[in-house]
């Protein structure tokens, strides 16, 4: 008879523990940490996890907004019929919406960095008070200090790349409208004025996700211990 470890029994608990907590909203954030923590997940652990989930979830919207970028230069480069460009419309117009869903899911996940990270650094800085080892709780103090400055640099890094999405999904969603209202050559032409503009903008989004995509790997290799 094959032998259940604690491990697999508790995995399903867990699991439905963490849904609730996340169904129940971003107040009981910090229930599931501490749900986590009771099952042996350490903050440490934890917040390498969010910040794998982040750098994830950047990657997926910058392969997102290449795709929406395609759509919409293809657009620009075709003066067909009504119903062609209609076709157009609904795959730009479908592309723009994985964008935006790709973005939400970006701004949420560095959301979950920064209250993991926050929770970390409180409670390292209040247990520096519980060293009896002067030698020992300084080297904790730097340690907590180097730390902290690299995650602040990871946060500024990944918040600059996030800040960019906004202006971009909004010139694009302009263009997306004014498509719509207007699926004929002439309004072809008008989109190709702009075409270059948006392409450049994204571009430049795609280079500050791909530097806070780097930065978080850096991190995260410098946080996790060798194996």
């Amino acid at each position: 008879m094959r032998r259940v470890t604690p491990t697999v029994l508790l995995a399903p608990l867990l699991t439905a523990l963490l849904a609730a907590v996340t169904l129940s909203g971003a107040g009981c954030a910090s229930a599931g940490i501490a749900i986590r923590e009771g099952f042996g997940i350490a903050k440490r652990e934890q917040l390498v996890d969010r910040v794998e989930d982040a750098r994830d979830s950047q990657e997926a919207a910058k392969e997102q907004f290449n795709s929406a970028l395609d759509e919409f230069m293809s657009v620009t480069n075709q003066a067909g019929k009504a119903g062609e460009l209609e076709a157009r419309y609904k795959k730009l117009n479908a592309a723009y919406d994985k964008s935006v869903s790709k973005a939400e899911t970006v701004r949420t996940r560095i959301a979950s960095v920064e209250t993991v990270g926050g929770k970390l650094f409180d409670e390292w800085q209040a247990e520096l008070n519980e060293y009896t080892d002067e030698r020992l709780r300084t080297q904790s103090e730097q340690q907590l200090n180097d730390s902290r400055a690299r995650y602040a640099q990871l946060v500024t890094v990944m918040k600059a790349a996030e800040g960019k999405m906004t202006p971009v999904l909004d010139a694009l969603r302009n263009q997306v409208l004014f498509l719509k209202h207007n699926l004929n050559a002439q309004a072809i032409a008008g989109l190709q004025g702009t075409a270059l503009e948006i392409q450049n903008d994204l571009s430049e989004l795609i280079r500050e996700m791909e530097t806070s995509i780097a930065e978080a790997n850096r991190f995260i290799d410098e946080m996790t211990p060798p194996s």
